[in-house]
């Protein structure tokens, strides 16, 4: 009766070891995690991505080679087979060890280099993996084991031969998700359009592409559509991506004028690229105007519809600026002709305008006194006010359209009426460059000291907020001058002090030179600058 039980025993022994040599490998795989922790071994890091990567199979490495020493064949009963499946346990390790440390190593590299390296997907990765382990499995079991394999690799021909065709759709995801890899079409960030759907890559993985769309729509896309779809990339070559505006303009526009205008409006807008630089066409003639295409290169295509709003609203308002009429419906387009040939509807917007005008400046800081008892008290009486009212023009501009740019010549100033300009001033000190910035809101000025003194663009001033602005002009302001001769004394005065206490910051200014400046500050330099203003226009 015992020595029918005794191989019994032993095989439950064995089963036993075997159990236990599981439990104690997966104790210390656990034990060596929290250490590397504890180490600072971060998974993040190259060093503890490594050592995670080999952790668990050195455990079992280990506790095999234990297991396999005299030392434990002296202590338990079991037969030399039970050593030869350690000496194949042990092998089988091994090459486990050295697959898993190569794998983490190029791993490592991959990840050093970035977008330049060529990973492969997740699945197909873990997929040539396990065939690598399979094949060692095999490969030790026949050689070392003497198993006969055979059958196992006929029936696993004949379940792969099943499964392919249970799984025609889904091994074709799997294809086509290699081969969009391989070709490296795009990748996870880029933006993209695959057949009509247009949207950002958020991943790709064995079976599908998932694309959120503008509307912040995750659509999934299978790998097999994908490969069969045509694939716009707007992130390749690089990251600039050209968009278009189709735009029509009057007849009475001229041409030229308009391409500069819709050039000028895409290079104001900070969100188009400044190379290439933005370029427009003139496209064709018809019965309604003339059309033409504004073309300007973006860096960020995600927000191509907000630069396309942006930029268009800016050509249009530079377009009513510069009184270029944008075609109308024959409707409309009646309706303005008839309000236009009636004289008393044009004289009453022309006085509504004048009458806004006028309010506008006798709540601004245009001609006012700055000291005394009298400051804050205008230089005008009110029937020179009303009578710059009427010569003054009032303009609506975009955000982002800018009014001038420092160093530019100017004779004219704005009056600020609704909204908010942004100003910056570009000097230097000392061999370094600055900047100061300043905002004006309604009611303030902006460009006076070019109108004063003649002095080139102390400033780049832009809108910052959609607004309406009073241009002064020299012409209208020759008027004033020319029937108050006191009033030039007055500014004369009043800008020669302000500059004075100005001086050295505006020597700092490239644009303007020392004796510029010291003439800005001399009373009788801006007497004979404003002279020659009624000079010119009083002909």
């Amino acid at each position: 009766m015992v020595q029918k039980s005794s191989p019994e025993i032993i095989l439950y022994l064995e089963l036993l070891a075997v159990v236990g040599e599981c439990g104690i490998a997966i104790g210390l795989w656990a034990l060596l995690k929290r250490i590397a922790r504890f180490a600072g071994f971060a998974p993040e890091k190259p060093a503890g991505f490594i050592l995670r990567r080999i952790s668990f199979p050195l455990s079992f490495l280990a506790i095999t080679a234990v297991v396999r020493t005299s030392t434990v064949r002296g202590i338990f009963p079991v037969r030399d087979a039970f050593f030869v499946f350690q000496k194949a346990l042990f092998l089988f390790f091994v090459v486990f060890l050295i697959v898993r440390l190569g794998d983490a190593v190029i791993r490592t590299w991959q990840a050093g280099r970035g977008d330049k390296a060529v990973v492969l997907p997740r699945v197909l990765h873990g997929f040539i993996l396990a065939v690598i382990y399979l094949a060692v499995l095999f490969a030790v079991c026949k050689e070392v084991l003497g198993v006969n394999i055979t059958p196992f690799l006929t029936t696993s021909a004949i379940l792969t031969a099943i499964l392919g065709l249970a799984l025609q759709g889904t091994l074709g995801n799997i294809v086509s998700g290699m081969a969009l890899h391989f070709t490296r079409v795009f990748k996870r960030g880029d933006w993209v359009k695959i057949g009509d759907i247009e949207g950002t890559v958020q991943e790709t993985n064995w079976r599908e592409t998932r694309v959120l769309d503008r509307a912040s729509n995750l659509i999934i896309i299978p790998n097999n559509a994908a490969a069969a779809a045509t694939v716009t990339n707007f992130s390749l070559p690089d990251r600039h991506s050209a968009v278009t505006i189709p735009i029509k303009a009057a007849f009475g526009a001229p041409a030229a004028e308009v391409l500069d205008l819709i050039k000028d409006a895409a290079r104001e807008f900070p969100d188009v690229s400044e190379t290439p630089p933005p370029t427009a066409y003139l496209l064709s003639y018809d019965e309604t105007g003339v059309s033409y295409l504004a073309k300007f290169w973006v860096t960020d295509y995600a927000r191509k519809d907000i630069i396309l709003t942006e930029v268009g609203r800016l050509i249009w308002s530079k377009l009513q600026r510069r009184g270029f009429a944008v075609p109308v419906q024959v409707t409309d387009g009646i309706g303005r002709i008839a309000d236009a040939i009636r004289p008393e509807a044009k004289a009453a917007l022309a006085a509504e305008e004048a009458e806004r005008n006028l309010r506008d400046l006798r709540e601004s800081a245009f001609l006012r006194r700055q000291a005394g008892d009298q400051a804050g008290e205008p230089l005008l009486s009110e029937e020179e006010m009303a009578r710059l009212a009427r010569e003054i023009a009032r303009q609506r501009l975009g955000r982002g359209e800018i009014l001038f740019r420092q160093g530019d010549e100017g004779e004219s100033c704005y009056l600020v009426s609704r909204g908010r300009v942004k100003g910056a001033i570009a000097y230097e000190e000392g061999g370094a460059k600055f900047a100061s910035e300043f905002e004006i809101g309604p009611g303030g000025l902006v460009g006076e000291m070019s109108l004063f003194t003649g002095l080139p663009r102390t400033a780049t001033v832009m809108v910052a907020h959609d607004a309406e602005v009073l241009e002064i002009s020299a012409e209208a302001f020759s008027g004033l001058i020319a029937g108050n001769p006191a009033l030039a004394e007055a500014v004369a005065e009043i800008v020669s002090e302000r500059n004075r206490q100005n001086l050295d910051f505006l020597k700092k200014i490239k644009e303007i030179s020392a004796s510029q400046a010291d003439k800005s500050a001399d009373k009788t330099s801006i007497l004979e600058h404003l002279k020659r203003l009624v000079r010119i226009f009083r002909r």
